[in-house]
């Protein structure tokens, strides 16, 4: 009798004074999940007909918690966006906690918001944990009259043995693109970056030209604002700073083209 009544004693203190915890890289998600799937549903509803689209290419938020909320009410101030793509590199370590903290603070968004996988995500279980709370590495959806398609180009970070970038989803998403009267193809890792799978820059370029109408590319991962035509056959690429950098892109896409602006906040 005494040995289980200090057992119990032993059981209620570490209950009670918090002293189990899972382990950081432990991955178990406990509160969103599936998230891009959601907001997606969102996007295409808000934007259904519209034939001008305004939307946010944000970088990554890694540790700058404190930039990524006076960001959420910068946007939240607006009142003029449709929605927010978030780049990539949603964590610095990968670990559970971190993709939570960040949701906490994007989902105070008004607007909907979807992530892309950064190569900082994998660390770690971080893929694991990134597939439970956004979904695949490799997503689209359509905005109004656009075909917006997001690539895992991460192949540092998996050894170059995971198809990075997936050249059959970006085949079967092309065909699909056909439908559309415009495209843009977003991602963490731009080409030419040591993240990138460089050996395959040719017929990743060969790919993107198919997109129809394609208005141009957008990309993370930097930590600066640049703007170039990569490959010099017309395709503008677009990079963002990071949350520290305290700025983000704005893009209109009308029935014309499109325009776009950087924004401090």
């Amino acid at each position: 009798m005494r040995k289980f009544y200090y057992t119990f004693l032993l059981l209620f203190f570490l209950g009670g004074c918090g002293l189990i915890d899972y382990h950081p890289y432990d991955g178990r998600i406990t509160g969103d999940k599936d998230i891009n799937a959601t907001n997606i549903s969102r996007i295409e509803a808000i934007c259904k007909d519209k034939s001008t689209i305004r939307f946010i290419m944000m970088g990554d938020t890694q540790r700058w918690y404190d930039e990524t909320e006076l960001f959420v009410k910068d946007v939240n101030k607006r009142g003029d966006i449709d929605f927010v793509i978030h780049g990539g590199d949603v964590s610095d370590f990968g670990m559970t906690v971190e993709f939570e903290w960040v949701h906490n603070i994007m989902k105070k968004l008004n607007v909907p918001y979807v992530a892309l996988l950064g190569n900082h995500d994998i660390i770690g279980n971080g893929i694991e944990v990134f597939n439970k709370m956004y979904g695949k590495e490799n997503f689209s959806f359509v905005a109004g009259s656009t075909k917006f398609v997001c690539l895992n180009t991460n192949a540092l970070e998996f050894d170059y043995s995971h198809p990075v970038p997936d050249f059959s989803f970006m085949k079967s998403e092309i065909i699909d693109s056909k439908r559309y009267d415009k495209s843009v193809v977003v991602m963490h890792v731009p080409p030419y970056d040591q993240q990138f799978d460089n050996n395959v820059l040719d017929p990743f370029q060969y790919y993107i030209k198919q997109f129809n109408n394609l208005q141009f590319c957008l990309y993370a991962h930097v930590h600066r604002l640049k703007a170039d035509d990569m490959f010099g056959d017309g395709v503008w690429y677009y990079g963002t700073h990071c949350m520290k950098g305290r700025c983000y892109y704005l893009f209109t896409l009308t029935p014309e083209g499109y325009d776009y602006e950087v924004v401090y906040f």
